[in-house]
């Protein structure tokens, strides 16, 4: 089964975050950057369940 991948803006979307957040502040808080293609038309996206378990384990408890 293959994964299925989110790219920036949808990831800013669902995080309710900005697109700049998103490319800066997103791999330092602990969300894996998946880049695909070289160059410019390289784009960057994010596994949908990583994205999921990064905010489940933003709970605060």
């Amino acid at each position: 089964m293959a994964a299925q991948f989110m790219d920036v803006k949808e990831t800013a979307e669902y995080l309710n975050m900005s697109v700049t957040w998103i490319y800066k502040e997103a791999p330092r808080s602990g969300l894996t950057p998946y880049k695909f293609g070289r160059g410019r038309n390289a784009k960057i996206q994010f596994k949908v369940s990583e994205v999921q378990g990064w905010v489940r384990q933003q709970k605060l408890g």
